[in-house]
């Protein structure tokens, strides 16, 4: 396709931005809302979770030497920063942990991009629930937009989505929060697009977490910025040396303006139950059925062979994790750790103990990797030979998501009450999961900030 002709008949930028700045509270359906507060729910709990990880204390004292007006919240601390640090904090802990929600159509993290600058802005403005619900859905959508039009080489590329696509989605949102018309955030995007980056070879590592920090910080000043006048691109993303073609080999304008299923790619939000990659999820299950349903046990294991899409391989496939961070970047450790029972949902069990465990060690240098091509992202299949000759298989895609949102929101609070109850005390934590459940009736979304503050 010849994409002089692309930037020639298409208006990418403009028409998303018209999209978003056209985003109100009642034009969602009731479904969407729902969503929306099950995506800020998760979003608070992963947070709260990540408020003691040691790059909270090291962005918190970087900062800190900084000071600042003391505009918006930080989750699980008592102090107070100005909202662009506020924003890249809270966003740095609510991916610390990588327990936080993802769209396989951006492909990345878009509630962890576009929640803390949102709400940073929310708490200094007193801005109502509703108004944050509209903002959140408009970013999140853009960032499943962007991220359409540029699958799948802006990944395979080696860009981190999350801190790239996140940046514009986080932009959007800003923007729609502050009341911008579509020229001005056009404007936004671009002025965040320029921003943009993050690097999947920081997997692993604590720049993976700051990459999402970085999104929300970048998204929010963007905002701010164009609200004030300044100057950008207005087409930005589709532009000859813009976003899309200086991150990736192509960009398909026709793929982020389609009609997502169900009219919102919300519907497709993928909630994470196990602390690591989400890539690792579909192999997580397969080894917990084999273990469930067929009995199988580490010591009856002669062999694993794990079949999953070849994207994996550059995103999870750490063959010999030393701590905690690497395992949940290891589809070998995740594998022996759910075969042999491990609570994958438990903070506590990504850790250097575990990834130096001789057990767990043994049983994942039987599994061999064979990927394919064109197979759904995260989707798994797994076979086990056991040591008298038996052959089980399990397989588990999970890149589908929930069709009960009702069923699937009370799974949430589960996972949220279990992450916020040890932050806040039980008290405390389900007073603010009543808050944010009723966030479509809150007069100022500051009550979250401050409910959140420990």
């Amino acid at each position: 396709m010849d994409t002089h002709v692309i930037h020639a008949t298409t208006d990418l930028t403009r028409a998303l931005a018209h999209q978003a700045s056209a985003v109100t509270y009642d034009s969602l359906p009731k479904p969407v809302r729902e969503l929306a507060r099950q995506c800020v729910l998760d979003y608070y709990g992963v947070a709260l979770a990540g408020a003691d990880d040691p790059l909270a204390t090291m962005l918190l004292d970087e900062l800190a030497e900084a000071a600042g007006a003391p505009q918006a919240s930080v989750i699980g601390h008592t102090v107070r920063l100005p909202a662009l640090s506020a924003a890249l904090v809270n966003g740095a802990i609510g991916h610390a942990l990588d327990y936080d929600d993802v769209n396989l159509s951006m492909p990345g993290h878009p509630s962890v991009t576009v929640l803390p600058g949102l709400i940073a802005l929310a708490e200094q403005r007193r801005s109502s629930g509703r108004e944050v619900v509209a903002a959140f859905v408009a970013g999140y959508e853009i960032a499943c937009r962007i991220g359409m039009a540029l699958r799948p080489g802006h990944y395979d590329r080696g860009f981190h989505a999350t801190g790239t696509i996140g940046a514009l989605g986080a932009a959007a949102a800003c923007a729609r929060l502050l009341g911008l018309d579509a020229d001005a955030t056009a404007r936004a995007i671009g002025i965040a697009g320029t921003q943009a980056a993050g690097l999947k070879s920081q997997f692993g590592t604590m720049c993976k977490p700051f990459h999402a920090g970085k999104a929300s910080h970048n998204g929010l000043l963007a905002a701010r910025l164009a609200a004030r006048g300044f100057s950008s691109r207005p087409d930005l993303v589709e532009c000859e040396q813009g976003f899309a073609l200086t991150h990736g080999p192509e960009v398909a304008p026709e793929a982020a303006l389609a009609t997502p299923p169900g009219g919102f790619h919300i519907f497709a939000n993928l909630f994470k139950y196990h602390a690591a990659c989400y890539l690792t999820h579909g192999a997580i299950e397969c080894a917990r059925s084999l273990r469930e349903q067929h009995g199988v046990k580490p010591e009856q294991v002669a062999h694993l062979t794990l079949s999953l899409d070849r994207s994996c391989d550059r995103v999870c496939n750490i063959p010999s994790p030393t701590d905690g961070l690497e395992a949940k970047f290891s589809l070998r450790q995740t594998v022996a750790m759910a075969l042999s029972g491990v609570d994958t949902a438990s903070l506590g069990m990504y850790s250097r103990e575990t990834a130096n465990d001789p057990a767990l060690m043994q049983l994942r240098d039987k599994l061999t990797l064979d990927f394919h091509e064109g197979w759904p992202q995260a989707k798994a299949e797994l076979e086990v030979t056991t040591t008298d000759g038996r052959v089980f298989k399990a397989s588990h895609d999970a890149g589908i998501p929930s069709a009960d949102i009702a069923a699937q929101g009370e799974r949430l609070i589960a996972k949220f009450d279990a992450l916020a109850e040890p932050a806040l005390g039980s008290a405390c934590a389900r007073e603010l999961r009543a808050a944010v459940l009723g966030l479509d009736t809150l007069a100022d979304v500051g009550v979250l900030a401050r409910l959140g503050a420990t």
